[in-house]
């Protein structure tokens, strides 16, 4: 039941945040003032960064107390922080991988994406387009890589069962190039037996053909997002590989990448080097990989604090 799903939802966040209360005071360095995470590079399928003891990549950034934990995070005095977070990353890679021309061209365009998916899915002009038809758009974008389900975006959207049904089967028909990467991607999986990133790196897929039911359909929402978050996994450690050298030639001591979060960067910097620091940052970010035939695009903050950015 929704009710039941929220309630356990909840409960599961207090006690995530309660434990982060609870544990990073006692992880500060005495010396330094200073939490120290470890990055993981071998231990996700699709290749992403994991973080533990703390894991600093999983503190909610959406409840009003995980903003809180997060402004406990603060630059050295005279130091600022700078954030770069890719804007809407997967869904321009899934647009690349699918080939999809239509949207790599608003995305060129730098055309709000979820108005005009709502606008070509309900056959309207984009100014038509009410906030609760732009929020399904958008619910659907994001979920579509992980085999988001009729049932998941009624709850998500508050839409009816049958709407949110038909919301998908038009989804698709506007986006008939990301239907059939998916299933051309699935059919690879079951195949040869693995699906791959923009660049060649392999993922296993074995359980797409095992008898259980929920192994197996679990094992082919995996394959269908694997190339995708693969491919920005794999963009992102190019990203930071150079970000690495602008800091350690550019601003050498003077600015330190301090985090990563999946597809967002953080530096902290000299005060007086924050806006050079900044829009080195977003040139890197938007210009790692010419050869994609889309414009990617990095949205920059900057804070005193974590919780700031």
């Amino acid at each position: 039941h929704p009710i039941i799903d929220e309630i356990l939802k909840y409960r599961g966040l207090k006690k995530l945040l309660s434990t982060y209360v609870d544990a990073l005071p006692k992880l500060v360095n005495p010396k330094t003032g200073n939490i120290h995470t470890s990055f993981n590079q071998a231990t996700t399928a699709t290749g992403r960064l994991s973080s533990s003891d703390p894991n600093l990549q999983n503190i909610p950034v959406r409840s009003d107390d995980g903003k809180r934990i997060r402004t406990g995070f603060v630059a050295r005095e005279g130091r600022t922080l700078v954030s770069a977070d890719y804007a809407q990353f997967e869904l321009r890679l899934a647009a690349v991988l699918a080939g999809d021309e239509k949207l790599i061209k608003a995305f060129s365009e730098n055309v709000d994406i979820h108005t005009k998916t709502a606008a070509e899915v309900f056959n309207i002009p984009m100014e038509q387009v009410t906030k609760s038809q732009r929020r399904a758009a958008k619910i659907i974008n994001f979920g579509v890589m992980y085999g988001m389900s009729p049932k998941g975006l009624s709850d998500a959207a508050d839409m009816s069962f049958m709407e949110a049904k038909q919301f998908i089967d038009d989804y698709f028909k506007v986006r008939q190039p990301i239907k059939n990467y998916l299933d051309r991607t699935l059919e690879q999986a079951r195949n040869l037996g693995y699906v791959e990133t923009f660049f060649g790196r392999k993922r296993p897929t074995p359980d797409v053909k095992s008898a259980n039911y929920i192994v197996r359909t679990a094992a082919e929402r995996a394959a269908q997002n694997m190339p995708i978050q693969g491919t920005e996994a794999d963009l992102m450690k190019r990203a930071m590989i150079q970000v690495d050298k602008m800091l350690s030639t550019k601003f050498m001591g003077r600015a330190d990448l301090v985090l990563q979060i999946h597809d967002s960067l953080i530096i902290e910097c000299d005060n007086e080097v924050r806006d050079e620091v900044a829009k080195g940052l977003v040139e890197i970010m938007e210009g790692v990989a010419p050869e994609l035939p889309i414009r990617l695009k990095a949205d920059v903050s900057v804070g005193e604090n974590w919780g700031e950015l």
